[in-house]
């Protein structure tokens, strides 16, 4: 059903796990078809210097979750956000027809994690507007 590469990530996947410091996060999925995913980002100066994701889901949302991962750091924010899903479909080599929309689960999950870290540079703006008044 899954090809090696696939099979190699998803027993050895190298960002697995939270990530303390993070300052973007983002979740995706729904308990209803099976795969959710976390996302931690760690962003300095505009650029990702740290991914890591947690997944209940299957091994090509995991892999998949995995690569996105990989793909994004030392990305500046702007080339993340124009992460796609056949960028990661292109390092997997492929996967079963159902199972695809991992690809772009992982993607969203990155771009959520974006839009928190954006957020809370917006929230920390206003602080310190406030603070200076």
């Amino acid at each position: 059903m899954y090809n090696k590469k696939v099979l190699s990530i998803f027993q050895n996947p190298s960002n697995a796990g939270g990530m303390k410091g993070a300052n973007g996060t983002g979740k995706v999925g729904e308990v209803g078809c099976g795969d959710i995913m976390k996302f931690y980002l760690l962003i300095e100066d505009e650029v990702i210097t740290d991914a890591r994701f947690k997944v209940f889901g299957c091994c090509a949302a995991i892999a998949a979750a995995d690569v996105a991962c990989d793909l994004v750091k030392d990305m500046n924010l702007q080339e993340a956000q124009n992460l796609t899903s056949a960028d990661i479909m292109e390092v997997l080599e492929d996967l079963p027809t159902n199972k695809v929309y991992c690809a772009s689960l992982a993607v969203d999950g990155i771009k959520d994690a974006i839009q928190d870290y954006y957020k809370r540079l917006e929230k920390l703006e206003k602080k310190a507007k406030l603070d200076e008044q």
